[in-house]
């Protein structure tokens, strides 16, 4: 997707006074107020000014003067709404080092101060994140766009939102747009990283089931929203809703196979994407079949399937979307050129598709350019300061070692503990994020803390691996180790997990074993991160030189 504070601190949430209620703020002043011209409409009238909070007063709609339609106006400062509309990448740079700047006085202002320049840096670009990641963070797995492909066909999702909230001012009661805009601010939060726009999303999606309850567009749309929140109990609940209602709503079979790989119920993930492939082929069923043939440990398969989807794909975020999977499917086998040529093709379709930026970065790190990934990865985090590439940037800075590098790094790291307090003050499970940067770069009873939290509400390979390496860290490799086997027990190829397991066994006494999995993680992906892999090179030849 991580603070390296106490639990203390991370309760204390002051980013929620930073993100006032939507229906709180004014609506522009050059959008006419819509009116209600169907005669006995009294439950739309009434309904008129949450309506309007909720079209004109989001964090996706701007006021008539500015150019970008997905720029969302910054809390209760006109002349910072002003600013971030006018000065576009330079404002976000220029809010990304006064973050950094703040993250070196994290223990004093407690959040509030770099929280705040964070949410303005958050607010650029239109970019389609969501790929599985392994090593910084990890998403709703293979997330393929939440909105219909006939609202993103046109272009911009900005300008799309920006057209259905226009429309939803002339019919207020059109349940099937308050739905889909509610799908649009997802992605829209998925898309820019942006967690307050969950909110939004939540109000647009109930006014639609006010108007029309149990539409299926609309229970599809709390699925969506619930795992984007990372509550994917909810998400299956949701989508059973939708599915009970609409056998084939494309997006409740995307959201319900989502749903139980991220729950660890793999074998029910496979039974669900078999289902959903008979129900609805095309790209979002294909890339999560795919993902559910690589979590068991089938390659072959999932490269198959996703040229396959590839093949079929038409629209640009597919196109990018796809070749995205493909590039990090290579990428995690450690075959970082094909990884580079997926990712070009990916750029090619969207020059600004972050999964493909960032995995193009740690492609050229792996490969040797350092250089290269340092520049990358400085572009991605300066519009995009999202945890995983956050933490890849500073782990790049402290592989480098330049004078000054270290403190840069930790700049990173404080701004992860940024991003984390404003998600979960939009509603998002962060406990995984915290485990997964806290325990290499932070707080390790935090990240302890955070790790049983997560692996409390589910059971997954991601989970597990998060809770071996917290306990690993805190000196508790007795009750690691069988985590760290189960994080490796489905066969699933991923470098982090085995050299995780190798230091574990390292520390237990299991020498030979030890040599084993690092080995193995080596010969996988031997860039599979900057420290990672000098720490797991140093340790086999500590383990070599003890035989």
């Amino acid at each position: 997707m991580s603070p390296r504070t106490n639990d203390s601190e991370a309760d204390e949430q002051p980013v929620v006074a930073a993100q006032p209620d939507v229906t709180d703020l004014t609506p522009a002043p050059s959008v006419p107020e819509a009116t209600d011209t169907d005669a006995g409409q009294q439950a739309a009238a009434e309904a008129d000014a949450n309506e309007q909070a909720v079209v004109e007063a989001d964090p996706g709609q701007p006021a008539a003067a500015e150019a970008d339609p997905g720029q969302p106006a910054a809390a209760g400062s006109d002349a910072r709404e002003r600013a971030a509309a006018g000065s576009g990448v330079d404002e976000r740079v220029a809010a990304v080092r006064r973050a950094a700047a703040a993250g070196r006085r994290w223990r004093a202002t407690r959040f509030a101060g770099s929280a705040l320049l964070l949410a303005v840096a958050l607010t650029g670009g239109a970019i389609a994140f969501g790929a599985a990641r392994d090593g910084g963070g990890v998403s709703v797995a293979a997330a393929a766009s939440a909105v219909s492909p006939e609202l993103l066909a046109g272009g911009s999702l900005d300008a799309s939102i920006a057209s259905l909230q226009a429309h939803l001012r002339g019919q207020p009661r059109d349940y099937g747009g308050w739905a889909t805009l509610g799908l649009a601010y997802v992605e829209q939060a998925r898309t820019k990283g942006d967690p307050a726009r969950y909110p939004q999303a939540e109000k647009a999606l109930d006014r639609s089931l006010q108007l029309a309850p149990d539409n299926d567009q609309a229970l599809a749309g709390r699925a969506a929203l619930a795992a984007a929140r990372h509550d994917f109990s909810g998400a299956l609940t949701s989508a059973d809703a939708a599915l009970k209602q609409n056998p084939y709503s494309e997006r409740a079979l995307c959201s319900r196979i989502d749903a139980l790989v991220e729950l660890g119920r793999y074998a029910d993930a496979a039974k669900a994407a078999d289902t959903a492939d008979a129900r609805h082929p095309g790209v979002p069923v294909f890339t999560r079949y795919a993902y559910v043939h690589e979590l068991r440990g089938d390659v072959t398969t999932a490269r198959r399937v996703l040229e396959q989807a590839l093949a079929t794909a038409k629209s640009p975020g597919d196109i990018a979307y796809v070749a995205g999977q493909l590039g990090q499917l290579a990428w995690n086998q450690g075959d970082y050129k094909a990884a580079l040529g997926h990712y070009a093709r990916a750029l090619a379709a969207d020059e600004n598709y972050l999964p493909a930026l960032e995995g193009r970065a740690r492609a050229q790190t792996a490969s040797g350019d350092r250089a290269g990934a340092v520049k990358g990865m400085e572009n991605v985090v300066s519009r995009y300061p999202l945890p995983g590439p956050l933490v890849e940037l500073g782990e790049l800075y402290e592989a480098r070692g330049a004078e000054g590098d270290l403190a840069r790094a930790r700049d990173q790291y404080a701004l992860v503990d940024a991003w984390i307090a404003l998600a979960r003050a939009n509603g998002v499970d962060a406990d995984l994020d915290t485990a997964l940067a806290a325990a290499d770069h932070g707080n390790h009873a935090s990240a302890l803390r955070a790790a049983r939290a997560e692996w409390a509400r589910r059971h997954t390979v991601h989970t597990a691996d998060a809770l071996a390496w917290a306990l690993h860290v805190n000196g508790l490799d007795q009750e690691a180790l069988p985590y760290a086997r189960q994080a490796t027990a489905t066969g699933y190829h991923n470098a982090a997990f085995l050299y995780h397991r190798g230091m574990i066994e390292r520390a237990t006494g299991h020498a030979e074993d030890a040599r084993t999995h690092l080995t193995a993680a080596l010969r996988l992906n031997p860039g599979f991160s900057p420290l990672g892999a000098r720490t797991a090179r140093s340790a086999l030849k500590s383990l070599e030189a003890a035989r």
